[in-house]
């Protein structure tokens, strides 16, 4: 009976610390959220991984993007579709939108609902290996990877059947990523005109990959320093923006609205907003689909 007993104790504490395991791997892979899955009867877009060769990082490189439902048959007949691109924060990669944010699912209701126009999401490989993957989506010490995101474009552009225009093309991100999506955008207003901000920051400090960068650059990587002389580019260029962030971000809040204000001033058409929450995916999640249906609303606007 006792070696009865003690079999049994053996395989309760076996099972339970498998389950603690599987319970551990499931949070880590979707942050606490239900693995992402499009409900019943709407139809799937599909998500597929490519590669293609960086000249700006000197290397091959990826990206994952999502192609909404009926993509393939579309393209066959013509179709072209806008783009928008989401770049993540260090330490992540681009499956995290997937698994924490359920982009895909997401995207494939809001289609069938008709509150997005399909669109094709493409989320780049921004993970360097140095710097603790810190490359804040900039030409720095990381390497050149606000070229690399315009070389993913032009890989993009290749490759699938896009609307291959600025006014068809949108980029965003969060934290980190949202810092490089308006680092990015404002200076390269000839491949974008829309960007969206998740809880970034708009000041670049000498840290991570711009540790011992000179003022200069700083100033130059610091979209609050510049966005002020853009009126006359802006004027030709006009770009559409939407920031938001939440209450307890970490980011005070003030130092948004100022560039929101400049921003503005620049003649940018801008949005911006503070919800509930913090820095987390519990965040994003929540404000995705509001991001999503920007985006395909921005497209094709030119003022």
């Amino acid at each position: 009976m006792k070696r009865l007993l003690a079999v049994g104790l053996v395989c309760w504490l076996v099972a339970g610390a498998a389950g603690a395991g599987a319970y551990v791997h499931d949070y880590s892979l979707y942050r606490g959220f239900p693995p992402p899955q499009t409900p019943a009867g709407v139809k799937q877009g599909r998500l597929v991984t490519k590669h293609f060769y960086s000249h700006a990082l000197h290397q091959r490189r990826s990206y994952l993007a999502y192609l909404p439902p009926g993509y393939a048959s579309a393209a066959a007949h013509g179709k072209r579709f806008p783009v928008l691109y989401l770049l993540h924060a260090p330490p992540g990669r681009p499956m995290g939108y997937v698994l924490a944010g359920a982009i895909n699912a997401r995207a494939d209701v809001l289609i069938s609902h008709k509150r997005i126009k399909p669109f094709i999401i493409v989320m780049p490989d921004g993970r360097s290996g140095t710097f603790g993957n810190d490359t804040e989506w900039a030409n720095a010490r990381a390497g050149r990877y606000e070229s690399f995101v315009l070389d993913t474009v032009r890989a993009v552009d290749a490759r699938f059947s896009t609307q291959a225009t600025r006014g068809h093309r949108a980029i965003g991100g969060l934290s980190a990523g949202a810092y490089g999506a308006t680092n990015i955008a404002l200076h390269n207003p000839k491949a974008f005109s829309v960007f969206e901000s998740w809880s970034g920051y708009f000041t670049q400090t000498p840290t991570y990959a711009f540790k011992g960068t000179s003022t200069a650059a700083l100033r130059a990587n610091s979209p609050s320093s510049y966005v002020a002389s853009l009126g006359p580019t802006l004027h030709r260029l006009p770009i559409r923006a939407y920031l938001y962030q939440g209450r307890q971000d970490g980011n005070p809040i003030p130092q948004m609205q100022s560039f929101a204000r400049q921003l503005r001033g620049a003649g940018g058409r801008v949005r911006y907003s503070v919800y509930p929450g913090s820095h987390s995916w519990k965040l994003w999640r929540a404000q995705l689909p509001h991001m999503l249906e920007f985006a395909s609303h921005s497209f094709g606007k030119t003022r």
